[in-house]
C-alpha cells in the first residue's frame, strides 16, 4: 500500500512551506521537532520525509537529517504539486468508485479483493484507511457501511455548517489565549496571500495555508474536544474537496477575512471575531459548494 495519509498530510504541509519560501534551501528538518509540531510520534515523520527525499525536495545528509534542496533550476514554486495517490493506486479507485456512485454503499472485504485484485491483508488495510478517513466503517454483524460523509451537496453542506458553531464557539472558552507567536506567523502567511500577488506560489501551499490558519486559532481555546472535532470534519470533507480547483481570487478574499479575525483577538474581541468567523465559514460554504456539487437548473 502506499504512504499513510498521516505521512502525507505531514509531507504535504512542508511542500505547503517551501512553495510558500518560508522553509529555504538548507533548511533543516528535525524529525523530533516535526514530531511535536504534528504531536506525532516520528515514524510517519520519518515516512512523510523519506517521500519528500524520494521526489527531491530534501535530502538526506548521513549522520545530519534532512535537509531542504533548493528547487531544480528554472523551476518556479507553481510546480511542487501536493502529494497524492497515484490514479492506480487501489484506494484512490475505490474513492472514485464511491464519490461517482459505481459501488453500493454495503460492501464486504471479498468484494474488495476482488474489485481491485488486492490480497486480504490489502483489503482490510484499504478498508481501515477508508475507516480513519471517515468514510467508512465496520457493520455491527458482517461486512462494512459506506458512509455519505462530503458526497452529497447537503452532507458536504452540514460539514461547514458544524464548523460554523464550533469555532467561533472555540473562540469564546473561558480557556481561549491568544498566541502572539503563532499568530505572528500565521500573520506573515496571510498576508502574502491577501496581497493577491500569487504568481509562483504554490496551489498546495495556497490550500494548506488555510487549514492551518483555522486549526492554529481553535488550538489557541485549550480545548483540545474543539480542535479534534475540527481535524474530524476535515477529513470528511476531504474526500470530496481534493479535486477542487484553487481559486485565487477566493484565496485572496478569505486571507483578508483571516487578517481580520487575527486583528479582533490580538485586541482581545473573542465576541466579534466570532461573528466574523461564523460569517467566513458561511462564505466559504457558498464559494466551495456550487464547484464541488453543481446545482442543475430546472429546464
Amino acid at each position: 500500500m502506499a504512504s499513510s495519509p498521516l505521512a502525507l498530510r505531514i509531507a504535504n504541509d512542508i511542500v505547503a512551506q517551501i512553495g510558500m519560501g518560508e522553509l529555504e534551501p538548507g533548511s533543516h528538518l528535525a524529525t523530533e521537532a516535526l514530531a511535536a509540531r504534528f504531536e506525532v510520534s516520528r515514524s510517519p515523520v520519518r515516512e512523510a520525509l523519506s517521500l519528500l527525499s524520494s521526489k527531491g525536495l530534501i535530502e538526506s545528509r548521513r549522520n545530519r537529517g534532512f535537509f531542504v534542496l533548493p528547487t531544480p533550476s528554472g523551476n518556479r514554486a507553481s510546480e511542487i504539486e501536493p502529494l497524492v495517490p497515484a490514479v492506480d493506486e487501489p484506494y484512490y479507485l475505490f474513492a472514485e468508485d464511491w464519490l461517482h456512485d459505481r459501488i453500493s454503499a454495503d460492501q464486504t472485504e471479498q468484494a474488495i479483493r476482488d474489485r481491485y485484485g488486492l490480497s486480504r491483508a490489502q483489503a482490510q488495510e484499504l478498508l481501515l484507511r477508508a475507516a480513519r478517513e471517515g468514510w467508512a466503517e465496520p457493520k455491527p454483524g458482517y461486512g462494512w457501511k459506506l458512509r455519505q460523509v462530503a458526497k452529497t451537496a447537503e452532507a458536504f453542506e452540514a460539514i461547514y455548517r458544524f464548523r460554523a458553531v464550533i469555532e467561533p464557539a472555540a473562540l469564546l472558552e473561558p480557556t481561549f489565549c491568544f498566541d502572539k507567536r503563532s499568530a505572528a506567523a500565521l500573520r506573515k502567511t496571510q498576508e502574502r496571500l491577501a496581497s493577491g500577488k500569487l504568481e509562483g506560489m504554490a496551489p498546495a501551499a495556497m490550500t494548506a495555508a488555510g487549514a492551518e490558519f483555522h486549526e492554529a486559532i481553535i488550538r489557541m481555546s485549550n480545548n483540545p474536544m474543539f480542535f479534534q472535532a475540527l481535524e474530524r470534519a476535515n477529513q470528511l470533507r476531504r474526500l470530496a474537496e481534493y479535486r477542487l480547483k484553487v481559486d485565487p481570487k477566493r484565496i485572496s478574499l478569505q486571507s483578508l477575512e483571516h487578517l481580520q479575525i487575527l486583528d479582533l483577538l490580538a485586541r482581545g474581541d473573542n465576541l466579534e471575531a466570532a461573528h466574523l468567523m461564523r460569517r467566513h465559514l458561511s462564505g466559504a460554504l457558498a464559494s466551495k459548494s456550487p464547484v464541488i456539487h453543481p446545482r442543475h437548473e430546472p429546464s
